[in-house]
């Protein structure tokens, strides 16, 4: 069963080789890690999935970068907006991950959005870095936003994926520490296990891979 971080940032974004953070992955229990504009391949056991980060205003524009970035071996990661962008943007054919929606307002993602996330298959990504690093009123926020998609995803079961957006190995957190984490806002411990999974299924069959020694 795939165990993946889905998103870290190592060199030149960050400031730790890609060596390193995926021994470190191993380490904490991982097998996967996701990495932005990223190639394909094993390092330290640990299977390294490229992704594409879109950050866009308008769905026209997505849906244009989806068409350049779209490989087959990456993972289309789109930054979410406002509720009826997010409800176009999850009708478009070959998004994989909606992600940054601790960033937008309640009423962004509804039960229309999660219905249709579940029916499309595509994934609610829930960026752990603010509640490991913010503090005060900013992670309480972030807390009480993760609390409310949560609620939203018991009912309707959309795909979650977890993301640490570690920029160092210092930023790296285990299986473990990420499921207390995610006790804060109300997860369970087997739903963790499940969003961990879930990068596996997104890119089915798997693109090839070479290893690094």
């Amino acid at each position: 069963m795939t165990v993946a971080d889905t998103c870290v940032h190592p060199y030149p974004a960050g400031d730790s080789s890609l060596r390193r953070m995926t021994f470190e992955a191993r380490e904490l229990g991982f097998d996967t890690i996701v990495v932005p504009d990223g190639t394909p391949l094993i390092s330290s056991g640990v299977r390294v999935i490229p992704a594409a980060l879109i950050a866009e205003e308008s769905v026209r524009a997505v849906s244009g970068q989806i068409k350049k970035r779209e490989n087959g071996l990456s993972l289309v990661m789109v930054n979410a907006g406002e509720n009826g962008f997010n409800r176009a943007v999850l009708s478009l054919k070959g998004v994989h991950v909606l992600r940054n929606l601790h960033l937008t307002r309640k009423q962004s993602f509804n039960h229309i959005c999660a219905r249709l996330a579940a029916d499309r298959g595509v994934a609610v990504d829930l960026d752990l870095y603010p509640v490991i690093h913010a503090t005060g009123r900013t992670r309480q926020r972030v807390l009480v936003r993760f609390g409310e998609l949560i609620r939203i995803y018991s009912r309707y079961r959309f795909p979650l994926t977890l993301s640490s957006n570690a920029r160092s190995v210092l930023d790296l957190r285990s299986v473990e520490e990420i499921t207390l984490l995610c006790s804060l806002f109300g997860m369970e411990e087997d739903d963790v296990q499940a969003a961990l999974s879930t990068v596996g299924d997104l890119l089915n069959p798997p693109g090839p891979v070479r290893v690094v020694a």
